[in-house]
């Protein structure tokens, strides 16, 4: 697949934010960028907050992805730094459009945003499979990154993850793409009750926060015009940045920037060995706090501290 970076255009349209929900955005300013993958324009929704050196927050692949789970983050950094939040294609706010997502086109978007929005060596705190793509962009562009945090970093989907084979993985993202049954399929697994029991298993640690308005925010995400598309990529793994964890590694070696990996005590086993090899990297700097796989916006207090100490010491 081609992409065509002098149809890459930008397209800002300002205005104040404040979301009903912590499922929707950080409170800031919402804008537009128009994006171009293989011919066809795709609209990004970002935010911003706040004023200073920028810092870029990607958040983590899912089936309710948002910039909304950076949200505690954001507010927290925005008194110190002007916090960049996007939507990734696909996901939120953005378009949700019925394209074959791949891992390719995630590389260069982000090379792409980076280079027409940020135009400035940035930080970056990436939580999930984001961490991947925040990587590969500093391993490739290294003028781009200033500085890395990984808040609970992954580069495999979870039918990858459970043992599924690449042949059983693009059938079932071929099911989920279907007109009827894919439509079905999809809803099964994105009701209230399907959510909850995903949430208390390996996102959230207090079970106590998975409240009814919680849950039904989280729902409201998952049933978006065209939303089962970029999930499905990602649960069966065609959005995993890598293949191989050696791969994964070997964006860390040499360092491209300064990284800081933060660890979810309670991650499931296989996650949190990918986390540790990363953090016993030379170089890398890592800690371990309280959560799981949706830390970044569960533990968000305990978290940003930590974000702000490392922005603010490491050159």
């Amino acid at each position: 697949m081609t992409v065509s970076n002098q149809d890459a255009t930008t397209s800002f349209t300002k205005s104040t934010s404040t979301p009903a929900s912590t499922a929707t955005g950080i409170g800031g300013v919402i804008q537009n960028y128009r994006w171009t993958w293989n011919e066809q324009p795709i609209q990004v929704v970002y935010e911003t907050l706040g004023e200073g050196t920028p810092v870029l927050l990607l958040p983590a692949f899912s089936t309710v992805s948002t910039r909304g789970e950076m949200r505690g983050i954001a507010q927290s950094l925005s008194s110190q730094f002007q916090v960049i939040a996007l939507d990734w294609p696909g996901f939120g706010d953005s378009d949700r459009l019925p394209l074959e997502y791949q891992s390719a086109l995630y590389h260069q978007f982000l090379q792409d945003f980076a280079r027409d929005i940020l135009n400035t060596p940035t930080a970056i705190v990436a939580a999930g499979h984001a961490a991947g793509y925040a990587m590969q962009l500093a391993k490739n562009t290294p003028d781009s990154c200033s500085k890395i945090v990984l808040v609970a970093p992954t580069w495999r989907g979870p039918l990858p993850t459970m043992g599924a084979t690449p042949q059983v993985a693009g059938g079932v993202r071929g099911l989920v793409r279907s007109p009827f049954f894919g439509q079905v399929l999809y809803q099964m697994n994105t009701t209230s009750s399907f959510l909850r029991l995903m949430y208390g298993r390996h996102v959230y640690v207090d079970k106590s926060q998975l409240t009814p308005e919680f849950i039904a925010n989280k729902r409201q995400v998952t049933q978006q015009p065209g939303a089962r598309y970029a999930p499905a990529a990602f649960v069966t793994g065609a959005i995993d940045p890598v293949q191989e964890r050696s791969d994964f590694l070997a964006y860390f070696q040499p360092l491209p920037a300064p990284v800081m990996v933060i660890i979810g005590e309670k991650v499931p086993p296989k996650s949190r060995e990918e986390m540790d090899a990363i953090a016993k990297l030379p170089g890398v700097q890592s800690t371990t706090l309280p959560g799981s796989l949706g830390m970044n916006e569960e533990y968000a207090s305990l978290i940003a501290p930590i974000i702000k100490d490392f922005l603010g010491t490491v050159s």
